[in-house]
């Protein structure tokens, strides 16, 4: 099968990278959609923007390169694709929970059709078409809860929950879309599906049970769940539970927490660091007791020691001072906004998020980030008695090295293009 990748040319802030390039579950966003879909494809070709699909005859799967799908997603699409003999268009009902919760605020990527809205993913039997048929697939949601809210804490009390699906597909249209296609559809979902076959495969079940009995361990840290790669140094006093993915040459020491995680390649995690639900990319240093929690950190940065990141997106190349706190809830209740796909501040529908940083960024030790605030690539903040709070969006005009005598030692690498539209301050 041949498949056809359309470009999609927005740069998503406050990254000022297109989508393809960031990494989601580790990886480059199209070497992800590569290897979901080598089993079914031979061929493969891109579209410049403003480009006709081209005639070509026999099976073809076009998509845009903004799209995040996992495998499940994808064997369920295509085989229902091909028993329907048609062309035949992705579609989502309006009222999937898992879509409409986490795939759709914020997002441009979506066409509305009645009760339907439309992702850029087709599969034409005989090459493209002009017409094809919405092909509604359902994401198998279940709800999972992940913070209980005390009253006092906001206007909403009990379980805050996840509409987390078994199978998945989202548009990357903003970076609250990359927090929720690694966390929501990548670890939870993960999860999602270990418990359901621990419940529905009795052999599978008695595996696990198996190997942690021969093993010693405890069911959640046994070599099923634990993927381990290769020249790791792992102190025995660390707690690493499962369903948890480490990479080659990975050194975890003492007092290390880590749950239902990805950790990437040459990673060095340093003592009593906790790690929950996140993804850790290729590079990364976290030196003691720092903390991530449904955090994504990109390849080749570092989060100092005593910094606790909640429920945020890191990008590649970047530094975060010690003691630094990133929030993830309003004290008074209110209305959390993000950045959507057209760099407006929207609803991002969420009682509770984090904040993102972009490439290449230099922060300092001591900040205190508000709930959903962006700091853009190649930005350097330094500590003082003016800037300790950030309450606003921070964009590349606002970096403190713009006023430093040696601010040439600073190499930038994704300052916006000209005629980037500045971004709408809190």
């Amino acid at each position: 099968m041949l498949k056809i990748i359309l470009n999609s040319p927005h740069n998503i802030p406050p990254f000022n990278e297109r989508a393809r390039d960031l990494r989601i579950q580790n990886q480059p966003l199209w070497l992800h959609q590569r290897n979901v879909l080598a089993p079914y494809v031979t061929q493969e070709r891109e579209l410049e923007p403003g480009k006709e699909l081209p005639t070509v005859q026999g099976p073809t799967l076009v998509y845009r390169d903004n799209l995040f799908f996992d495998k499940y997603y994808i064997a369920e699409f295509l085989a229902r694709a091909k028993d329907q003999k048609r062309a035949v268009r992705a579609a989502f009902s309006v009222n999937d929970p898992a879509f409409h919760e986490h795939a759709l605020p914020l997002s441009s990527s979506y066409t509305p059709a009645g009760d339907t809205f439309l992702a850029d993913l087709w599969y034409y039997p005989n090459g493209p078409v002009e017409d094809s048929e919405p092909l509604v697939i359902d994401m198998q949601s279940r709800e999972m809860g992940y913070y209980h809210v005390p009253t006092y804490m906001a206007d909403q009390s009990g379980d805050l929950v996840f509409n987390v699906p078994l199978r998945a597909l989202i548009a990357i249209d903003s970076w609250v879309h990359v927090h929720m296609a690694d966390v929501v559809f990548g670890m939870f979902a993960r999860g999602a599906r270990f418990e359901k076959r621990l419940n529905e495969d009795t052999l599978y079940k008695l595996k696990v049970m198996s190997k942690a009995l021969y093993e010693g361990r405890q069911l959640l840290e046994c070599s099923v769940l634990v993927k381990v790669g290769e020249n790791c140094v792992i102190d025995p006093r660390a707690v690493i539970h499962g369903p948890t993915t480490i990479g080659d040459n990975v050194i975890i020491n003492a007092g290390a927490v880590i749950e239902n995680c990805i950790i990437g390649n040459n990673v060095n995690i340093s003592q009593d660091v906790q790690l929950m639900l996140s993804v850790v990319g290729d590079g990364t240093f976290l030196p003691f007791r720092s903390a991530l929690f449904m955090t994504t950190v990109m390849d080749n940065s570092m989060i100092a020691q005593n910094t606790c990141l909640q429920m945020s997106v890191i990008g590649r190349n970047t530094f975060i001072g010690a003691g630094s706190t990133f929030t993830d809830f309003n004290l008074i209740p209110s209305p959390i906004r993000a950045l959507d796909g057209k760099d407006n501040l929207e609803s991002s529908n969420r009682p509770v998020i984090g904040s993102c940083v972009g490439h290449n960024c230099r922060i300092g030790s001591g900040m205190i980030v508000y709930p959903a605030r962006t700091i853009e690539s190649d930005v350097v903040l330094i500590p003082s008695q003016e800037r300790r709070i950030i309450d606003r969006n921070i964009t590349y005009k606002d970096s403190d090295h713009h006023r430093l005598k040696n601010s040439t030692l600073h190499q930038v690498r994704y300052r916006p293009r000209a005629g980037h539209p500045e971004v709408e301050s809190w």
